[in-house]
Protein backbone atom coordinates (compact mmCIF):
# COMPACT_ATOMS: atom_id res chain seq x y z
CA UNK A 1 0.00 0.00 0.00
CA UNK A 2 2.84 2.71 0.96
CA UNK A 3 4.39 1.76 -2.58
CA UNK A 4 0.87 2.35 -4.10
CA UNK A 5 0.85 5.76 -2.65
CA UNK A 6 4.62 6.31 -3.37
CA UNK A 7 4.15 5.92 -6.94
CA UNK A 8 0.99 7.91 -7.11
CA UNK A 9 2.77 10.27 -5.52
CA UNK A 10 5.83 10.03 -7.82
CA UNK A 11 3.75 10.59 -10.96
CA UNK A 12 1.38 13.46 -9.46
CA UNK A 13 4.66 15.19 -8.81
CA UNK A 14 5.41 14.63 -12.60
CA UNK A 15 2.50 16.64 -13.32
CA UNK A 16 2.80 19.40 -10.97
CA UNK A 17 6.25 19.93 -12.25
CA UNK A 18 4.87 19.83 -15.73
CA UNK A 19 2.21 22.18 -14.89
CA UNK A 20 4.65 24.59 -13.31
CA UNK A 21 6.35 24.08 -16.58
CA UNK A 22 3.37 25.51 -18.61
CA UNK A 23 3.33 28.71 -16.35
CA UNK A 24 5.94 30.10 -18.41
CA UNK A 25 4.07 29.05 -21.88
CA UNK A 26 1.10 31.12 -20.31
CA UNK A 27 2.83 33.68 -19.52
CA UNK A 28 4.00 34.76 -23.02
CA UNK A 29 -0.05 33.97 -24.00
CA UNK A 30 -1.25 36.53 -21.44
CA UNK A 31 -1.12 39.74 -23.67
CA UNK A 32 -0.86 41.78 -20.44
CA UNK A 33 2.32 43.40 -19.01
CA UNK A 34 4.39 41.27 -16.31
CA UNK A 35 2.99 43.95 -13.91
CA UNK A 36 -0.56 43.40 -13.87
CA UNK A 37 0.11 39.80 -14.45
CA UNK A 38 1.44 39.14 -11.21
CA UNK A 39 -1.36 41.23 -9.32
CA UNK A 40 -4.11 39.42 -11.14
CA UNK A 41 -2.27 36.21 -10.20
CA UNK A 42 -1.80 36.66 -7.13
CA UNK A 43 -4.95 37.95 -6.13
CA UNK A 44 -7.27 35.11 -7.94
CA UNK A 45 -4.62 32.74 -6.53
CA UNK A 46 -5.85 34.03 -3.29
CA UNK A 47 -9.54 33.79 -3.53
CA UNK A 48 -8.53 30.43 -4.90
CA UNK A 49 -6.44 29.29 -1.39
CA UNK A 50 -8.77 30.88 0.78
CA UNK A 51 -11.85 28.72 -0.71
CA UNK A 52 -9.59 25.80 0.07
CA UNK A 53 -8.81 27.34 3.72
CA UNK A 54 -12.17 27.61 4.52
CA UNK A 55 -13.16 24.20 3.33
CA UNK A 56 -10.80 22.35 5.15
CA UNK A 57 -11.47 24.95 8.36
CA UNK A 58 -7.91 26.00 8.96
CA UNK A 59 -7.14 28.98 11.59
CA UNK A 60 -5.67 31.66 9.84
CA UNK A 61 -5.04 33.48 13.37
CA UNK A 62 -1.38 34.23 13.73
CA UNK A 63 0.52 37.53 15.38
CA UNK A 64 1.26 40.75 13.86
CA UNK A 65 5.14 40.60 13.68
CA UNK A 66 4.59 36.82 12.04
CA UNK A 67 2.06 38.34 9.93
CA UNK A 68 4.31 41.19 8.67
CA UNK A 69 7.17 38.04 7.96
CA UNK A 70 4.99 36.57 5.72
CA UNK A 71 3.88 40.08 3.89
CA UNK A 72 7.47 40.23 3.49
CA UNK A 73 7.91 37.20 1.98
CA UNK A 74 4.99 38.13 -0.20
CA UNK A 75 6.84 40.85 -1.74
CA UNK A 76 10.18 38.79 -2.66
CA UNK A 77 7.58 35.91 -4.17
CA UNK A 78 5.98 38.88 -6.34
CA UNK A 79 9.26 40.58 -7.74
CA UNK A 80 10.44 36.97 -8.85
CA UNK A 81 7.04 36.41 -10.38
CA UNK A 82 7.75 39.96 -12.06
CA UNK A 83 11.24 39.78 -13.33
CA UNK A 84 10.25 35.80 -14.08
CA UNK A 85 7.48 37.25 -16.45
CA UNK A 86 9.01 40.40 -17.73
CA UNK A 87 11.75 37.98 -19.01
CA UNK A 88 9.77 36.12 -21.28
CA UNK A 89 7.90 39.56 -22.47
CA UNK A 90 10.94 41.19 -23.37
CA UNK A 91 13.09 37.71 -24.57
CA UNK A 92 11.34 34.45 -24.60
CA UNK A 93 10.61 31.06 -22.63
CA UNK A 94 13.36 28.93 -23.55
CA UNK A 95 16.14 31.64 -22.11
CA UNK A 96 14.20 32.83 -19.82
CA UNK A 97 13.67 28.98 -18.35
CA UNK A 98 17.43 28.08 -19.09
CA UNK A 99 18.56 31.33 -16.72
CA UNK A 100 15.56 30.41 -14.19
CA UNK A 101 17.89 27.06 -13.84
CA UNK A 102 20.71 28.95 -11.78
CA UNK A 103 18.22 29.02 -8.76
CA UNK A 104 20.11 26.29 -7.49
CA UNK A 105 23.06 27.98 -7.78
CA UNK A 106 22.22 30.91 -6.03
CA UNK A 107 20.85 28.70 -3.19
CA UNK A 108 24.40 27.72 -2.71
CA UNK A 109 25.43 30.66 -2.28
CA UNK A 110 22.83 31.84 0.06
CA UNK A 111 22.54 29.34 2.53
CA UNK A 112 25.53 29.74 3.89
CA UNK A 113 25.01 32.88 5.16
CA UNK A 114 21.30 32.42 6.60
CA UNK A 115 22.29 28.80 7.85
CA UNK A 116 25.51 29.93 8.90
CA UNK A 117 27.16 26.66 7.89
CA UNK A 118 30.59 26.16 6.18
CA UNK A 119 30.65 26.69 2.20
CA UNK A 120 31.26 23.35 0.53
CA UNK A 121 33.93 23.26 -2.17
CA UNK A 122 32.22 21.20 -4.93
CA UNK A 123 29.06 24.04 -4.64
CA UNK A 124 31.70 26.33 -5.67
CA UNK A 125 33.43 24.54 -8.75
CA UNK A 126 29.63 23.49 -10.00
CA UNK A 127 28.97 27.20 -9.68
CA UNK A 128 31.70 28.23 -12.15
CA UNK A 129 30.18 25.44 -14.53
CA UNK A 130 26.85 27.04 -13.84
CA UNK A 131 28.64 30.69 -15.26
CA UNK A 132 30.50 28.56 -18.45
CA UNK A 133 26.67 27.36 -18.94
CA UNK A 134 25.49 31.23 -18.61
CA UNK A 135 28.32 32.62 -21.00
CA UNK A 136 27.57 30.16 -23.66
CA UNK A 137 24.16 31.69 -23.75
CA UNK A 138 24.87 35.14 -23.54
CA UNK A 139 27.56 34.33 -26.14
CA UNK A 140 25.06 33.39 -28.54
CA UNK A 141 21.55 35.25 -27.60
CA UNK A 142 23.10 38.56 -26.69
CA UNK A 143 19.97 40.26 -28.39
CA UNK A 144 18.54 38.90 -25.02
CA UNK A 145 20.80 40.26 -22.63
CA UNK A 146 18.02 42.39 -20.69
CA UNK A 147 15.80 39.04 -20.66
CA UNK A 148 18.78 36.84 -19.39
CA UNK A 149 19.65 39.90 -16.54
CA UNK A 150 15.52 39.74 -15.55
CA UNK A 151 15.61 36.05 -15.69
CA UNK A 152 18.81 35.72 -13.27
CA UNK A 153 17.19 38.14 -10.83
CA UNK A 154 14.10 35.96 -10.95
CA UNK A 155 16.37 32.84 -10.10
CA UNK A 156 18.28 34.78 -7.38
CA UNK A 157 14.68 35.89 -5.87
CA UNK A 158 13.63 32.85 -6.38
CA UNK A 159 16.43 30.98 -3.82
CA UNK A 160 16.18 33.52 -1.44
CA UNK A 161 12.42 32.79 -1.09
CA UNK A 162 12.71 29.09 -1.15
CA UNK A 163 15.36 29.74 1.78
CA UNK A 164 12.59 31.89 3.58
CA UNK A 165 10.05 29.32 3.20
CA UNK A 166 12.20 26.68 4.36
CA UNK A 167 12.30 28.34 7.64
CA UNK A 168 8.46 29.08 7.88
CA UNK A 169 7.52 25.83 6.68
CA UNK A 170 9.60 23.80 9.99
CA UNK A 171 6.94 25.99 12.21
CA UNK A 172 3.73 26.50 10.46
CA UNK A 173 1.40 25.33 7.85
CA UNK A 174 2.21 25.87 4.35
CA UNK A 175 -1.14 27.12 3.26
CA UNK A 176 -1.52 29.80 5.79
CA UNK A 177 2.15 30.27 4.56
CA UNK A 178 0.58 30.41 1.21
CA UNK A 179 -2.28 32.56 1.60
CA UNK A 180 -0.40 35.55 3.72
CA UNK A 181 2.63 35.64 0.93
CA UNK A 182 0.35 36.05 -1.68
CA UNK A 183 -2.10 38.46 -0.09
CA UNK A 184 1.30 40.54 0.48
CA UNK A 185 2.40 40.40 -3.42
CA UNK A 186 -0.81 41.99 -3.94
CA UNK A 187 -0.70 44.79 -1.28
CA UNK A 188 2.55 45.88 -2.47
CA UNK A 189 2.00 45.78 -5.51
CA UNK A 190 -1.48 47.44 -5.32
CA UNK A 191 0.26 50.68 -3.72
CA UNK A 192 2.85 50.83 -6.50
CA UNK A 193 0.30 50.71 -9.02
CA UNK A 194 -1.76 52.88 -6.85
CA UNK A 195 1.77 55.34 -6.60
CA UNK A 196 2.43 54.99 -10.57
CA UNK A 197 -1.64 55.77 -10.39
CA UNK A 198 -1.94 53.15 -13.78
CA UNK A 199 -5.56 51.84 -11.50
CA UNK A 200 -7.74 52.92 -14.36
CA UNK A 201 -10.54 51.75 -16.36
CA UNK A 202 -7.97 50.32 -18.83
CA UNK A 203 -5.92 48.69 -15.96
CA UNK A 204 -9.39 46.12 -14.91
CA UNK A 205 -10.00 45.88 -18.48
CA UNK A 206 -9.24 42.01 -19.50
CA UNK A 207 -9.69 40.36 -22.85
CA UNK A 208 -11.58 37.41 -22.49
CA UNK A 209 -8.92 35.02 -23.35
CA UNK A 210 -6.50 37.36 -20.74
CA UNK A 211 -9.23 36.29 -18.45
CA UNK A 212 -9.37 32.35 -19.02
CA UNK A 213 -5.51 32.14 -18.93
CA UNK A 214 -5.16 34.46 -15.43
CA UNK A 215 -8.26 32.15 -13.76
CA UNK A 216 -6.21 28.71 -15.10
CA UNK A 217 -2.78 30.38 -14.23
CA UNK A 218 -4.11 31.25 -10.48
CA UNK A 219 -6.17 28.39 -9.82
CA UNK A 220 -4.15 25.07 -11.70
CA UNK A 221 -0.57 26.59 -11.95
CA UNK A 222 -0.70 28.34 -8.25
CA UNK A 223 -3.49 27.58 -5.99
CA UNK A 224 -3.79 23.81 -6.84
CA UNK A 225 -0.03 23.29 -7.90
CA UNK A 226 0.94 24.79 -4.65
CA UNK A 227 -1.29 22.55 -2.56
CA UNK A 228 -1.27 19.56 -4.33
CA UNK A 229 3.33 19.43 -3.98
CA UNK A 230 2.76 19.64 -0.09
CA UNK A 231 0.81 16.45 -0.07
CA UNK A 232 3.36 14.39 -2.24
CA UNK A 233 6.16 15.44 -0.36
CA UNK A 234 4.10 13.33 2.77
CA UNK A 235 5.54 10.00 0.58
CA UNK A 236 8.65 11.36 -1.27
CA UNK A 237 12.44 12.40 -0.04
CA UNK A 238 13.41 15.52 -0.58
CA UNK A 239 15.81 14.17 -3.14
CA UNK A 240 13.27 13.31 -5.28
CA UNK A 241 11.33 16.24 -4.74
CA UNK A 242 14.24 18.46 -5.74
CA UNK A 243 15.96 16.17 -8.87
CA UNK A 244 12.54 15.97 -10.17
CA UNK A 245 11.38 19.77 -9.85
CA UNK A 246 14.58 19.98 -12.39
CA UNK A 247 12.74 19.13 -14.94
CA UNK A 248 10.75 21.92 -15.06
CA UNK A 249 13.11 24.14 -17.73
CA UNK A 250 12.82 20.64 -20.40
CA UNK A 251 9.11 20.66 -19.50
CA UNK A 252 8.75 24.34 -20.13
CA UNK A 253 11.45 24.23 -23.09
CA UNK A 254 9.66 21.44 -24.30
CA UNK A 255 6.19 22.95 -24.44
CA UNK A 256 7.24 26.74 -26.09
CA UNK A 257 8.61 24.91 -28.71
CA UNK A 258 5.34 22.82 -29.59
CA UNK A 259 3.15 26.20 -28.58
CA UNK A 260 5.07 28.68 -30.60
CA UNK A 261 7.39 26.62 -33.28
CA UNK A 262 10.12 29.20 -34.69
CA UNK A 263 9.81 31.89 -31.99
CA UNK A 264 11.24 29.31 -29.34
CA UNK A 265 14.14 27.62 -31.44
CA UNK A 266 17.34 28.66 -30.05
CA UNK A 267 21.11 28.26 -31.31
CA UNK A 268 22.58 24.90 -30.89
CA UNK A 269 25.07 26.72 -28.80
CA UNK A 270 22.12 27.60 -26.29
CA UNK A 271 21.27 24.40 -25.80
CA UNK A 272 24.83 23.06 -25.12
CA UNK A 273 24.36 26.16 -22.33
CA UNK A 274 21.18 25.18 -21.07
CA UNK A 275 21.77 21.55 -20.55
CA UNK A 276 25.43 22.40 -18.80
CA UNK A 277 23.30 24.43 -16.42
CA UNK A 278 20.78 21.50 -16.23
CA UNK A 279 23.09 19.09 -15.84
CA UNK A 280 25.22 20.98 -13.27
CA UNK A 281 21.87 21.69 -11.42
CA UNK A 282 20.86 17.28 -10.81
CA UNK A 283 24.76 16.59 -10.06
CA UNK A 284 24.43 19.11 -7.22
CA UNK A 285 21.49 17.31 -6.38
CA UNK A 286 23.01 13.83 -6.86
CA UNK A 287 26.45 14.82 -4.35
CA UNK A 288 23.54 16.17 -1.73
CA UNK A 289 21.71 12.78 -1.43
CA UNK A 290 24.91 11.04 -1.28
CA UNK A 291 26.75 13.44 1.55
CA UNK A 292 23.35 13.10 3.40
CA UNK A 293 24.02 9.42 3.22
CA UNK A 294 26.88 8.85 4.21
Amino acid sequence: MQNDKTLKSYLHLHLIVFIWGFTAVLGALISIGALPLVWYRMLFASVFILGFIQFRKIDLKISTPLLLRFLGAGFVIAMHWYTFFEAIKVSNISVTLACLSTGAFFTSLLEPIFFKRKVIPYEVILGLIVIAGLYLIFKVESRYVYGIILALTSAFLSASFSIINGKFAKEYNPTVISFYELLGGVFFFSLFILYKGEFSADFFHLTWEDFMWLLVLSSVCTAYAFIASVGVMKYLSPYTVMLTINLEPIYGIILALLVFGDKEKMDSQFYIGALVILSTVILNAILKNRQKNS
